[in-house]
């Protein structure tokens, strides 16, 4: 190591746990050998050097799972290119389940684990006996043996990763404190340390538990917050061996094997955050002082769990300070908020199983300007400002950690942190027996207890199940509502973003696929595409004037949106984009008898022939103005009538008094979901992404490759979208829909094809309407196969181990012909 900083680099990277050291050894492997490492004491202090060091081989998507497989590959081979040895063997690993509902979830991920190329094998009790004899296996109803699941000595990972990048020609410098960072023009331009200031291009925020002060010394939101974080250990054991790794998380609880004793850590429910008013600056391989009592109900069901421990006795407690983000998931990518400051942190005590993929993908997304693939739910820019607040963080991470090991039911809420983006709408929704999600904070009715109930003082909460849950009823009857009669929802939450000025016309053209270049007051669909034509955004845009245009899209998508129509605004464009979510609520009214209910309380004429799908108007709707939007997400007759904030309980009220007559029925966003699903509309995130392909999504009736030219060029994708058209596409996007009504799909259940497990879906909800539970899922094709080809196979779904028969489709089951929504 040099003893003084260079005054210049490429690229800065701040932290210098596994990550940090994992991203420098990668960008290293790419070429990028002018990279600078700067730890404020000494490497892998703060966490890594106190993590347990498991290294399992299953995340819940595709992408995730591929990035811990790689760690352990790494992992496995690093010594022979470093002479560091990392410790790392694959002892297996044992989850065991309580109750039946566990057991479920566990056969769930096995299902799921085909699809990923993960070996897992599903294991009854007395098969479990074999695996791990020292454990009390009385009340287990199952478990599922993961035999390539490892672990390795964290430090000497990290280490390993250290030496490979330096040999490469990175610069690692200890005891150097980033004290601020750069920019110019919304670009980083480099770091001030307490050693001197370093000019780069790039700055890699991997500053763990400290992440979220090094972004704000630049304005970025990095949301995370430390917790206690706890193990015990036991005093050394006669011919342990290297047992599997054992994790019961019905008890909070995993086992490991440690230098011939036994580990127990604990991710308990109801976690303590720690450093809410900042980490002690002189803070490096320390630990926060025992709480033995938050510890004991946890160390209780662990001596029943592992009776040995009786004999052996609790040798060492340790408590060290670990961060967890809002949603239990990583914080990866470019932040929004300045140019070229990228960040890896956040990893919820994964951070060894995750850092050998996370930094290969990070490396592979700062070389190559983009992310490798679809990293979405890990991306930084799902999160919100207001996630960033201290107190926020500190209530939610009580819960984040400890959600790790809950039963991850679908539709599950989190209950802490709630409660702060309420539309003016809550308590008329409330009193009407809502019952409330959560999406990017906002509070929105997922479903809603019938009046009935409601009387009778039926609670409007979750029972969470792998089977129809306690509102199954309650859904059924808003689902058919927007079928059968007419539903009403609201759009508050959804992103809305205005785009105005003289090139906006233009601008949008070079952004969107589709043609924007229409009258005033006409809705385009559209995709925003990347240079594979993969999909960024997926969004309506109303042109409201000649210069002034209205997006709308995903409620998670604000961020993301805006900071694609800011990184691919061309110099010298003549327009400017602002976030408009917050200043007009919407209202959704969907269904067969939906025009019959507004043409009653307007003069306005809402015949087809006046106002056709895909078009806007003012209109008087009782005392209020309002901008009805004619067009839909469940594949209904519908508009979507748009009114300033202050409006909201006068047009609310007015929409369900006089709803009775035409049967109206208030509805949440879960029978929107299932509608959408049963219509086989896409939804970004699950069913397209930005590695899927728009024409192979299904979507390229949405792209216009012959529409007029922006004076910025073609549309971004373009030449991609026409190569891909005039090969064929080798990918297509099927309805399935299941022959028992009785099974429930969420999505990630695999699809088989003539009993050979090829693809998972990405969505999956209870179509009503169609009388079972439906799903959507991509299917491999030769280039160019035709409908019938692609048919003519037979497929199946996989629902928790058991193989079950459904009917597929290429075109929507629900009206295919959308003649409900024309009319």
């Amino acid at each position: 190591m040099s003893n003084s900083i260079p005054s210049r680099t490429r690229v800065v990277i701040i932290g210098g746990g596994v990550v940090g050291c994992s991203v420098a050894y990668h960008l290293a492997h790419l070429g990028y050998t002018d990279v600078v490492l700067l730890e404020r004491k000494k490497l892998t202090s703060g966490t890594t050097w106190h993590a347990a060091g498991l290294i399992g081989q299953m995340r819940a998507s595709q992408n995730l799972t591929q990035m811990v497989k790689y760690s352990g590959d790494l992992y496995e081979k690093l010594e022979l290119e470093t002479g560091v040895a990392t410790g790392f063997r694959r002892s297996g690993s044992v989850s065991l389940a309580t109750n039946e509902e566990r057991f479920i979830e566990f056969k769930r991920n096995a299902s799921l684990a085909k699809v990923h190329g993960v070996d897992v094998h599903v294991l009854s009790p007395s098969e479990l006996e074999s695996k791990i004899d020292l454990f009390n296996l009385d009340d287990i109803v199952g478990g599922v043996w993961i035999p390539k699941d490892g672990k390795g000595d964290p430090a000497n990972i990290a280490m390993s990763l250290a030496k490979g990048a330096r040999n490469l020609g990175v610069q690692i410098f200890e005891d150097v404190k980033v004290t601020a960072i750069n920019k110019e023009d919304g670009r980083i331009t480099g770091v001030v340390t307490d050693q001197g200031d370093i000019q780069s291009e790039i700055v890699v925020n991997c500053g763990g538990m400290w992440a979220r002060e090094v972004g704000l010394m630049v304005g970025a939101n990095v949301p995370l917050h430390a917790c206690e974080h706890y193990y015990a250990l036991t005093s050394p054991l006669k011919g342990l061996g290297d047992m599997p790794t054992v994790r019961v998380p019905d008890e909070s609880a995993y086992y490991k094997e440690d230098a011939g004793k036994i580990l127990i850590g604990l991710f308990e429910p109801h976690a303590k955050p720690w450093g809410q008013n900042g980490i002690p600056e002189d803070f490096c391989f320390d630990q926060i002082p025992d709480d033995l009592d938050h510890m004991m109900p946890y160390l209780e069901l662990a001596m029943n769990r592992l009776p040995a421990m009786e004999k052996l006795g609790l040798e060492t407690f340790f408590n060290g300070p670990e961060s967890f983000t809002p949603d239990d998931s990583f914080q990866m990518g470019e932040c929004p908020e300045v140019k070229n400051l990228f960040v890896a942190a956040g990893f919820n005590s994964i951070g060894i199983q995750a850092a050998g993929g996370a930094g290969k993908y990070m490396a592979e997304w700062i070389v190559g300007g983009e992310p490798p693939c679809d990293l979405w739910e890990v991306d930084v820019r799902r999160m919100q400002p207001f996630q960033n607040n201290k107190i926020y963080l500190a209530n939610r991470v009580s819960e984040s950690l400890g959600y790790l090991y809950e039963n991850h039911f679908p539709y599950h809420q989190f209950s802490t942190g709630r409660g702060l983006r309420r539309s003016p709408l809550h308590q008329f929704f409330t009193d009407r027996g809502a019952c409330y999600g959560e999406v990017a904070g906002w509070e929105r009715p997922n479903w809603f207890v019938s009046p009935e109930d409601l009387e009778r003082g039926v609670e409007a909460k979750y029972e969470y199940s792998w089977g129809k849950q306690n509102w199954f009823d309650y859904h059924r009857a808003e689902h058919m509502a927007i079928r059968e009669t007419v539903g009403m929802y609201e759009m508050l939450s959804f992103s809305k973003i205005r785009v105005k000025g003289t090139d906006a016309m233009d601008y949008l053209q070079y952004i969107c696929a589709n043609d924007v270049d229409v009258t005033i007051g006409k809705i385009v669909y559209t995709q925003w595409l990347n240079r594979k034509a993969g999909i960024e955004a997926d969004v309506t845009i109303t042109r409201l004037a000649k210069n002034d245009y209205l997006i709308v899209g995903g409620s998670m998508c604000a961020n993301r949106d805006m900071n694609w129509l800011e990184k691919n605004l061309p110099e010298g464009a003549n327009c400017a984009f602002f976030d408009a979510t917050n200043s007009e609520n919407c209202l959704a009214v969907m269904g067969p008898n939906s025009r019959d209910l507004l043409q009653s309380l307007t003069d306005y004429d809402l015949s087809h022939q006046n106002m056709p799908f895909g078009s806007t108007c003012q209109m008087e709707l009782g005392m209020a103005n309002v901008r009805a939007h004619r067009l839909t997400y469940v594949g209904e007759l519908g508009w979507e009538i748009y009114f300033p904030i202050e409006y909201s309980e006068y047009v609310a009220e007015l929409l369900v008094e006089k709803g009775q007559e035409f049967s109206l029925k208030l509805c949440g966003m879960h029978s929107v979901d299932s509608c959408r699903t049963e219509k086989a509309y896409r939804h970004f995130g699950h069913d397209i992404t930005d590695e899927d392909h728009v024409l192979e999504a299904g979507l390229g009736f949405a792209v216009k490759v012959g529409k007029k030219s922006s004076k910025f060029g073609q549309f971004i994708g373009c030449n991609a979208f026409v190569e891909k058209k005039e090969k064929g596409p080798e990918r297509r996007l099927m309805q399935f829909l299941l022959d028992d009504p009785e099974i429930m799909l969420y999505h990630n259940e695999p699809i088989l094809r003539n009993g050979e497990v090829v693809s998972f879906l990405t969505s999956g909800s209870y179509g009503h309407a169609l009388g079972a539970s439906v799903g959507l899922g991509y299917i491999d094709c030769e280039a160019g196969a035709s409908d019938e080809e692609i048919l003519s196979d037979v497929y199946t779904l996989e629902v928790a181990g058991e193989v079950q028969t459904a009917k597929v489709s290429l075109k929507p089951m629900f009206d295919p012909g959308n003649t409900k929504i024309r009319v």
